[in-house]
């Protein structure tokens, strides 16, 4: 399983970095999983501890990946607009990564929102995660509500949704 998800990782790379947006993964309607992660402190953590306390992006990523990395402006500008209603954790994947190298680029690019470790991968089994730049919005209710994957994802309107502001601005 590992394999192959790195493979697909790989593809994606492969990809342009915008123009890719796709439902994919875990199913848009289904409840929220928990999964086993860690705090970049070595500490156990789970995204249902995240979840659970309302409204949540998770963002599942990689200090390597350029759809991530292009993304990161419109997660900044969400986070600034919608950050006192809305959790955001950025789920870093365990392919090619380190602890180390997270908490260095977190510090550079002032990474402010939750930063946790996939180690095992866990989360992104749980979420059935394809690659990195997978975006998943869960509502107040612990349901997903959107899922999103590639550079030219709406994350303002994804957000919008996650907090039952459907047609608003």
């Amino acid at each position: 399983m590992r394999l192959m998800r790195a493979a697909v990782v790989g593809a994606m790379l492969a990809m342009p970095a915008t123009g890719f947006t796709q439902e994919s993964g875990i199913a848009v309607g289904s409840e929220a999983p928990g999964a086993a992660v860690e705090t970049l402190d070595g500490k156990p953590a789970d995204l249902a501890d995240y979840v659970k306390k309302g409204p949540t992006l998770l963002q599942f990523w990689a200090t390597w990946c350029s759809n991530c990395k292009a993304l990161e402006p419109k997660i900044h500008a969400a986070i600034a607009k919608y950050g006192n209603r809305m959790r955001f954790v950025a789920v870093a994947v365990s392919v090619n990564q380190t602890v180390e190298r997270i908490k260095a680029y977190r510090e550079r690019y002032n990474m402010t929102h939750d930063v946790v470790y996939d180690r095992k991968g866990y989360a992104a089994d749980a979420y059935e995660v394809a690659a990195t730049s997978y975006v998943v919005v869960v509502d107040a209710k612990g349901k997903v509500v959107y899922t999103g994957l590639g550079a030219d994802q709406d994350i303002d309107a994804a957000v919008r949704r996650g907090l039952g502001l459907v047609g608003e601005r």
